[in-house]
């Protein structure tokens, strides 16, 4: 769900250079990706039910806040699988110059969201052992990239800087790529022993993410001499192609195309069980909590976000997803804030993973990547702030209109109660440990 591979990374460079793009994604991972990964495996082991960061908002603040939550992160989550299926089709017509348009390039699109959604339907340990797989694929040619690029690395092309530097471009490329750690969350009511299972899985994550970006930006900067305007997004095939030649250029084409695939599957699974864990708590319908009978995934729920992902694969994204990373920082702050207020309200409430450190400590881990979301909203546009703003009064609009049906009776509605867990001091390590 955050990265497939340093596919996407090539921004950074294009933008401020190999010196400031090396630099970013060493130390963008301590003050942005660990502090979220933290704050993820506390509150998934301390209320590992679905719904995740919507149930934390919940519970600090209220329905009305879990439910800005969901839109925000629900509408960012889509925004984001919905390229996905474009950037496939990208990728393909390389290869197939048909599908670059009109009706082969819907019917890629089409094909693409509805196989994946199948996929989907089978359960996550089918979606979770295929993005395994994919991510081997996907990442292989890298390893190989930056062993043969060993020998021919010049230190000091790390050292280039961009003669103009386009600094917006620079970090919405950094968070782009190193953000979303939260997204496991909202699938955290389907993980056996998440207070072991869920701390461990971030770190790893943590740890060979920023490794994969790393590395193969250090091979590729430091064995050929490009100049940062070359660095368009797909130049890691070009790259590729000069330090070991064509076969290598294709490689890495084709898992980009894998890459894309395993991510719009985790991206997938975690929006449609964003809606489950919503409509447990009485904020959608409960029929986006009906699950097939026999792989017992919520289908009504994963039917409902492939259609909206679907329909936004075709739409143009140049301004739409500068709203989805202003969507999501905002339900990052709100986030952290539940992070904070939990600490707070409920200072009693087991945690089988703790952040270490007191309540001052918590603060001021949560206040750097707060000020980077900060910083981020504030170098959107007017056409950001004004998508943003339609998608939060559709979200004001939602939560009312829920409330109305369920006042009138016209909709069943969960009671809010039900896949919600908290653990007990004694029983640290069971799901089971009992309902709120």
């Amino acid at each position: 769900m955050v990265a497939g591979g340093p596919y996407g990374a090539e921004p950074a460079v294009q933008s401020a250079g190999p010196l400031y793009a090396l630099l970013g994604f060493l130390i963008f991972p301590f003050i942005w990706a660990i502090p979220e990964a933290l704050v993820t495996a506390e509150l998934s082991t301390a209320m590992p039910g679905n719904g995740g960061f919507v149930l934390w908002a919940d519970r600090a603040f209220g329905p009305l806040s879990g439910s800005l939550m969901g839109t925000w992160k629900y509408v960012s989550g889509a925004i984001n699988g919905a390229a996905f299926p474009a950037l496939c089709a990208d990728y393909l017509a390389r290869v197939v110059p048909a599908v670059a348009d009109g009706r082969p390039r819907v019917a890629t699109i089409v094909t693409f969201n509805v196989a994946l959604s199948v996929l989907n339907y089978t359960g996550l340990s089918v979606v979770g052992w295929t993005a395994v797989g994919l991510g081997l694929a996907s990442l292989s040619p890298f390893l190989l990239m930056s062993g043969i690029a060993l020998p021919k690395i010049r230190p000091h092309r790390w050292a280039g800087v961009a003669q103009e530097k386009d600094w917006k471009l620079f970090f919405n490329t950094l968070f782009w790529n190193l953000n979303y750690w939260d997204s496991v969350s909202t699938m955290a009511g389907e993980v056996d022993r998440p207070g072991k299972t869920m701390p461990k899985a971030l770190v790893s994550a943590v740890s060979m993410t920023s490794l994969g970006y790393l590395l193969p930006l250090m091979a590729a900067t430091g064995a050929i001499d490009a100049p940062p305007e070359e660095w368009g997004n797909g130049f890691f095939a070009d790259a590729a192609g000069r330090i070991a030649g064509p076969w290598l250029k294709y490689w890495i084409e084709v898992g980009a195309v894998l890459s894309s695939i395993g991510l719009y599957s985790a991206t997938l699974s975690s929006a449609a069980f964003q809606l489950l864990g919503m409509a447990d708590l009485g904020l959608l319908p409960r029929a986006f909590a009906v699950r097939a009978p026999v792989f017992n995934t919520p289908w009504v729920s994963i039917v409902a976000t492939a259609a909206i992902t679907m329909g936004m694969s075709f739409f143009s994204f140049n301004n739409i997803v500068a709203a989805a990373n202003f969507l999501y920082s905002l339900g990052m702050l709100l986030e952290f804030a539940a992070f904070i207020w939990l600490r707070i309200k409920r200072p009693d409430m087991a945690r089988p993973y703790r952040v270490p450190g007191r309540l001052p400590s918590a603060v001021v881990l949560c206040l750097v990547p707060s000020a980077f979301l900060v910083f981020v909203m504030a170098i959107a546009g007017w056409k950001v702030y004004a998508i943003s703003a339609a998608f939060t009064a559709g979200g004001l609009g939602v939560y009312y209109l829920m409330r109305f049906c369920k006042a009138k009776g016209w909709l069943n509605f969960g009671t809010g109660q039900e896949g919600v867990v908290y653990y007990h001091h004694q029983d640290s390590t069971s799901t089971n440990a009992g309902l709120v």
